[in-house]
């Protein structure tokens, strides 16, 4: 029975998607599924084999949709929390209620928004980790899955990971622009790893961790 998850992707890697140039992601691997493959008694093959159900993203015929950075427009309220003893602030989105639909900051340049303390509903940038379903634009198709050492990753997949070329130059980035920086190279695997420790902290690609592999397609709206 296929089943479908929330995943969350940075601004640059939803590009890439879009783009058509991401088709490929890793992820730590955590928990149990670690402790197997550190131990003598489980394999790769064993933990990436979809009738273990091992990998918390899914397997060949699941779908993932997308989580990214978005606007709600919508209005805040305070609500106590027993938790913590106070008063804190609650977003209430009145998006679809409203008939209006969610935007993305690649096309969406809304005016500045009211302050907390007014009741009237206007647009807000939302983290992506407060994506609802609703909002979502990108549903990936899961190709395959598989289970590796980050410093596996091939050429191929390195650029699979959604790494831009330049061709004046015949260099890699992860977005265009950064070549300014000083972050393009003629070796994708060196752009991926600076990304990857970029994203997880210096010293994280050395660390060569266990990865799950996930490979995708993008399903068409």
């Amino acid at each position: 029975m296929m089943k479908e998850r929330p995943i969350l992707f940075s601004g640059a890697m939803v590009h890439a998607i879009l783009d058509g140039r991401k088709t490929q992601t890793r992820r730590p691997v955590k928990g149990w599924a670690l402790d197997w493959l550190q131990s003598d008694n489980f394999t790769p093959a064993y933990v990436a084999d979809p009738a273990n159900r091992a990998c918390p993203y899914g397997q060949a015929g699941d779908r993932l949709w997308v989580r990214e950075t978005f606007f709600a427009f919508g209005r805040w309220e305070t609500r106590f929390s027993a938790k913590k003893g106070r008063d804190e602030w609650h977003f209430v989105d009145v998006t679809t209620d409203s008939g209006r639909e969610y935007q993305y900051p690649d096309s969406f340049a809304p005016v500045a928004s009211l302050p907390r303390e007014d009741v009237t509903p206007s647009w807000w940038k939302r983290p992506a980790i407060f994506m609802p379903r609703a909002a979502s634009r990108i549903v990936l198709d899961i190709r395959d899955v598989r289970v590796e050492r980050l410093n596996d990753c091939s050429d191929v997949d390195a650029v699979a990971e959604g790494l831009h070329i330049l061709p004046a130059s015949g260099r890699y980035v992860v977005s265009p622009g950064e070549q300014y920086a000083g972050l393009a190279d003629h070796d994708p695997r060196v752009v991926y790893a600076d990304l990857w420790d970029r994203i997880n902290g210096a010293g994280a690609w050395e660390a060569n961790p266990w990865v799950w592999i996930i490979e995708f397609r993008r399903l068409t709206p």
